[in-house]
């Protein structure tokens, strides 16, 4: 199954009674596994979980901390672009380089990178290691 299939799939399971916008996400690791995620709602907003952070969760469960790339898929018009907080997950687990494709359920694919999507990251190497 490809990214693009496993994220489409993953996202029809998608808990959004409130939004009623689903999310899916596949994440693919240098082993060749794919790990899926997709949101899920909770009524005390905005305590629910983004498909990127529960693809992420599953991978790393899983006992992997490399994202190779990811294809992240939404009923919109256009490709939705992770949130902030999810922008900085994948940069943990990923490098600047790293393929994201950003999808609609139309075909509508946008192809970008990890950096592009974050530019300037907080990285461990701005930790102080003094």
């Amino acid at each position: 199954m490809s990214l693009a299939e496993a994220a489409r799939a993953v996202r029809e399971n998608a808990y959004v009674p409130y939004s009623h916008f689903k999310v899916g996400a596949a994440l693919l690791t240098p082993s060749g596994t794919t790990y899926v995620g997709c949101n899920v709602e909770n009524v005390a907003y905005p305590e629910g979980t983004c498909a990127e952070a529960g693809a992420i969760a599953a991978m790393v469960a899983a006992g992997e901390t490399e994202i190779a790339e990811a294809y992240v898929i939404a009923d919109s018009p256009n490709p939705v672009p992770p949130c902030g907080g999810c922008r900085q997950k994948l940069m943990e687990f990923a490098n600047a380089g790293t393929k994201i494709t950003l999808a609609t359920v139309d075909g509508t694919e946008q192809v970008t990178t990890v950096g592009d999507l974050l530019p300037g990251a907080f990285t461990n190497d701005h930790m102080d290691r003094a």
